[in-house]
């Protein structure tokens, strides 16, 4: 399936990484490896994660508190926001 990431969801990603990289030199690119991961799992398996609104599904990433909200759109896989769990869920819902 392809993968077609909204832009900000990229703008989410973006500011997420140097936030981490601000934090310690080089833990920014882990928590992108981290959702490269995670993209890959949504790839591979887009059905495999519980649905999280009436249209879209939240993959987490195993070692940062962020999760994935996507939908499943014909042959294409529309990610939303990169979001963390921390900051309220609805903010994100209109995406999808």
């Amino acid at each position: 399936m392809k993968l077609h990431i909204l832009s900000c969801a990229e703008q989410e990603f973006a500011e997420a990484v140097d936030y981490y990289n601000g934090q310690c030199p080089g833990l920014g690119f882990e928590f992108a490896a981290e959702v490269r991961r995670s993209l890959e799992r949504i790839r591979r398996h887009p059905e495999a994660w519980p649905v999280f609104s009436a249209c879209s599904r939240r993959c987490l990433t195993d070692r940062f508190p962020y999760g994935l909200l996507y939908r499943v759109q014909g042959d294409c896989i529309v990610v939303g926001a990169i979001m963390h769990l921390r900051r309220h869920p609805k903010r994100w819902q209109e995406r999808l």
